[in-house]
């Protein structure tokens, strides 16, 4: 069955970094569109980025444009988002996700931006 595991989130100083990984398995990796979300505090879930197959094209959210990088290694089946110059609104629980018809989501990571 699908699974994603996420990895990689903590505390962090505004202005300050975070790499996130997101292994997956259960499913052909390098076949997939793969996307983070999060999910703010009394806010629903919102894409942040996604990769396309095969070339890895990208595409942001606006509010993260130039601070985050989405990458992915099929070899090693692992999604990863590069969060750099991390603001306190960047706060919230990351989230992998998988669309092949339904959605497949991981149990999420928190990422808590604050002095």
């Amino acid at each position: 069955q699908v699974q994603l595991v996420e990895s990689g989130g903590g505390l962090v100083h505004p202005g300050g970094s975070l790499r996130l990984s997101c292994a997956a398995s259960g499913f052909t990796f390098s076949n997939y569109v793969m996307n983070w979300y999060h999910q703010a505090p009394g806010k629903g879930r919102e894409l942040v980025a996604s990769i396309v197959v095969p070339v890895g094209v990208t595409s942001y959210a606006d509010s993260v444009k130039g601070r985050f990088t989405i990458s992915r290694d099929n070899a090693k089946k692992t999604v990863y988002l590069q969060m750099n110059s991390l603001k306190p609104e960047d706060t919230a629980v990351y989230y992998c996700n998988l669309h092949r018809g339904n959605d497949y989501w991981g149990q999420g990571t928190q990422v808590t931006v604050s002095s």
